[in-house]
């Protein structure tokens, strides 16, 4: 359990706060590619507690603006996109992606105003379909280079949803590997629900999560955040073994339907300290996206609508079936695990009071997790750097962030983790 003061630490996103300073030293998703087409129009935002625009100059460029015109005050987001920026239909200002002002037509030419004018604005870069940006201060670090970013677009599939909560408690729920067994817990799943757990005849991960509710859990500090490990009992001398990773600030990977062939990485980013965006990349390693994979992603998409936000929310509350949760759905809310999820997080209130709580040794991986946290809050408040900020291009290489399904000898869990860490280091 937590005092209010570490709470509010631990959940605040604003300008000024810790928190909020912690989470700008990162590069964070912006928005999905494909909300931003060539020639859109611009998109209104709200992320990190701040309001925003983001665009497209006439070259394609990505730009990040304060949403409401330095001049006086009016949206941005209704201004026309031409002439290398963003015009204000106020007055006709014309703002580049850097901020600065290129024409003010309603100005006398000869007095130069334009030059004394500076929009904010927050530097863009655009990677495997998502916007990102940086809006801390100083130089950016560089965007770190992880595997789901870098494969190729047919081995990739991103989307994002909707949480009406602060994004801590959603990451919180990531990294705790027991609720799977209940909140998850399904009879007679599909086959191709996933990819079988490696070592196996075709064992899907759901036959371990319910055979042992209570899994061996542990964890270790990297140098990116943390490596959450849990074994399941499975048959006499063996252990269902996974891994999944916290990674700073904000980021998680769970095994998801690729079974260890690639992974899913849950990227959760403030809109402010009550809602969340969770930006969701699905890749697989060894070759494109498959029809099993498309027929998962259809059943995902189908549980958002145009916006991204969940069908099942708290006004419908979730669509749970009662008459299903008699039968083979421990949660009643379908088979896609991400919407339960949803559900559950949203559940513990807007933001979570964690001065109430009781945390058991299943919570191992969620504690791990706020050590890590403060002790980035206490660095940063020392003056030093936030953990995990990249900067230099040697440093920008993450093949031992592994995630790992498989049945192994149990005894033998830490060699042989080391032996798949190393494995993976030294595969290009």
């Amino acid at each position: 359990m937590l005092t209010k003061e570490e709470n509010d630490l631990l959940t605040q996103t604003g300008p000024g706060t810790p928190g909020g300073s912690l989470l700008r030293s990162y590069w964070q998703p912006a928005a999905l590619s494909e909300e931003l087409p060539p020639d859109g129009a611009p998109l209104r935002i709200r992320l990190l507690s701040e309001d925003l625009v983001l665009f497209r100059d006439d070259e394609g460029r990505p730009g990040l603006l304060g949403l409401h015109c330095p001049h006086r005050g009016a949206d941005l987001a209704m201004g026309r996109v031409e002439h290398g920026g963003l015009r204000c239909l106020y007055h006709g200002w014309l703002f580049a992606i850097d901020g600065a002002c290129l024409e003010q037509p309603s100005e006398p030419a000869e007095n130069q105003f334009k030059h004394k004018v500076c929009h904010l604005s927050y530097p863009c870069q655009e990677v495997g379909g998502i916007v990102f940006a940086y809006l801390g201060p100083g130089e950016p670090p560089l965007l770190p280079k992880y595997e789901p970013l870098l494969v190729p677009p047919a081995h990739r599939y991103v989307t994002k949803m909707f949480h009406d909560c602060n994004y801590f408690q959603a990451v919180e729920g990531n990294m705790d590997p027991s609720h799977t067994s209940f909140l998850h817990r399904q009879l007679d799943a599909p086959p191709d629900l996933k990819r079988p757990v490696a070592g196996t005849n075709g064992t899907l991960p759901m036959h371990f999560y319910i055979h042992d509710s209570a899994p061996y859990i542990e964890t270790e500090e990297t140098d990116f955040g943390a490596r959450v490990i849990s074994l399941r009992k499975a048959e006499e001398g063996k252990a269902y073994f996974r891994v999944h990773n916290f990674i700073l600030p904000s980021i998680c990977t769970v095994v998801g339907p690729m079974g260890g062939d690639g992974y899913y990485m849950f990227w959760h980013v403030p809109i402010d300290d009550t809602r969340h965006w969770r930006y969701e990349i699905m890749f697989r390693r060894t070759a494109p996206l498959d029809d099993r994979d498309w027929k998962r992603i259809r059943e995902i998409r189908a549980e958002v609508d145009e916006g991204y936000f969940p069908i099942r929310n708290k006004a419908n509350n979730y669509l749970q079936d009662r008459e299903a949760m008699k039968s083979w759905s421990f949660s009643g809310m379908g088979r896609i695990f991400n919407v339960q999820d949803v559900a559950i997080v949203e559940g513990s209130g807007t933001i979570l009071d964690r001065t109430k709580e009781y945390l058991g040794s299943s919570d191992k991986a969620l504690i791990t997790c706020r050590k890590l946290f403060f002790k980035a809050l206490r660095d940063m408040q020392a003056g030093k750097e936030a953990p995990h900020v990249i900067r230099e291009a040697e440093a920008n290489r993450f093949s031992h962030i592994v995630v790992l399904s498989e049945l192994i000898d149990s005894p033998e869990w830490r060699e042989y983790l080391d032996r798949r860490i190393k494995d993976q280091v030294a595969t290009p």
